[in-house]
């Protein structure tokens, strides 16, 4: 059985040039970057470290452009854990997206919404617009047999 559970995560969104973003150094404090467009890269870090990888982008992204954007973004996503050994078979009835394998993460449908899935040892993150998460919730729950773990 998959279980489905928030995780608190924050997201530092970090807009410039495809030049600039191609060169840039991934921040550290465990930050996993996620370029989501050509111009576009998004940091799923911890809370605790937000505001430190939001301070670490935007000094080293305005560096290498003098009009880039970095913006915590955290209060804009929910974060949910789609884990247990059935994770997988779980995800398949929320989208018809294949599984990310690794560390590699995909943007799409799931359960109607535009999410970004990525991999976890134990199962996937689904990041979600916010107004959707308890949509994406539910339907993890009916749709797909996974039970609701509360923080």
């Amino acid at each position: 059985m998959a279980n489905v559970q928030d995780r608190a995560v924050g997201l530092i969104e970090c807009a410039a040039s495809p030049k600039a973003l191609d060169r840039l150094i991934a921040p550290g404090h465990g930050a996993r970057m996620l370029r989501v467009a050509p111009d576009e890269a998004i940091a799923v870090v911890a809370p605790a470290f937000t505001a430190d990888v939001r301070r670490e982008l935007n000094d080293r992204i305005t560096a290498l452009d003098e009009d880039a954007l970095v913006l915590d973004v955290s209060d804009g996503w929910t974060g949910l854990a789609l884990i247990g050994a059935d994770a997988d078979r779980a995800l398949s009835y929320l989208s018809a997206l294949d599984p990310p394998d690794g560390d590699a993460f995909i943007q799409g449908d799931v359960a109607r919404v535009a999410a970004k899935i990525l991999r976890e040892p134990d199962g996937f993150l689904l990041l979600v617009p916010a107004y959707w998460g308890e949509h994406v919730r539910t339907r993890a729950v009916e749709d797909a047999g996974a039970q609701t773990v509360r923080s």
